[in-house]
């Protein structure tokens, strides 16, 4: 297994995935427990990696207590359009973190990646990354990304994602060996259409209601 890919292995996050997995799940059953599950993989991915500074507030007890805060949100930007679906369960939990978004996928017929759509948020540099994908198959579309948000000099970037091949595991390594991964299980194969075995499917179609199960 890479060095960088942890695997959240909580038993909450398991039974989800199994549910995900299953041909039965409706496309709003899906979209539904995805919203629950990546604040839940963005919880695991950061209980270290996040800052703090002390405050101080007034409860109602007509008291003040010492409290908390976070310093340093991160950043969070989803690869188009199945991360979407991760983006703003996220947003709800990381509720001062900035969104970017990038348009990207791999051409079979060029055998390379296309870009089509790139939006930061302003003042990225050294700023703290978490990027969402929830199914990381060749890596190809992940590794351009992360190519792209290293033009802009931001911070440590942590990946998070559902499903991940052994094959993409390790081309992240490969590639961008500073960058970690969270996942919640990591698939041995990929079929001829370049789909996850045993998988999920088709995130963007079972998420915006395609019937297509790959």
């Amino acid at each position: 297994m890479s060095k960088n890919l942890h695997i959240i292995s909580h038993p909450l996050i398991q039974d989800k995935l199994g549910t995900l997995r299953s041909t039965k799940t409706s496309s709003s059953e899906f979209r539904l427990i995805m919203n629950q599950m990546s604040p839940l993989l963005a919880y695991e991915a950061t209980r270290d990696w996040l800052t703090q500074e002390e405050g101080v507030v007034d409860t109602p007890m007509n008291e003040r207590a010492k409290v908390n805060f976070v310093k340093d949100w991160p950043v969070v930007v989803c690869i188009m359009r199945a991360g979407n679906g991760m983006l703003d369960p996220i947003l709800s939990f990381f509720s001062h973190s900035a969104a970017g978004h990038i348009g990207i996928y791999r051409d079979k017929f060029i055998k390379n990646t296309v870009e089509y759509y790139f939006r930061l948020p302003d003042k990225v540099q050294d700023k703290k990354v978490l990027l969402l994908d929830p199914l990381v198959a060749t890596a190809d579309t992940v590794i351009a990304s992360i190519d792209r948000l290293k033009q802009y000099d931001v911070g440590e970037i942590r990946m998070l994602t559902l499903l991940i091949s052994r094959l993409g595991a390790e081309k992240m390594e490969q590639f961008h060996p500073d960058v970690k991964i969270f996942a919640v299980s990591k698939e041995e194969e990929l079929d001829e259409n370049g789909y996850l075995v045993p998988g999920l499917g088709d995130a963007g179609d079972r998420l915006y209601q395609i019937n297509n199960l790959g």
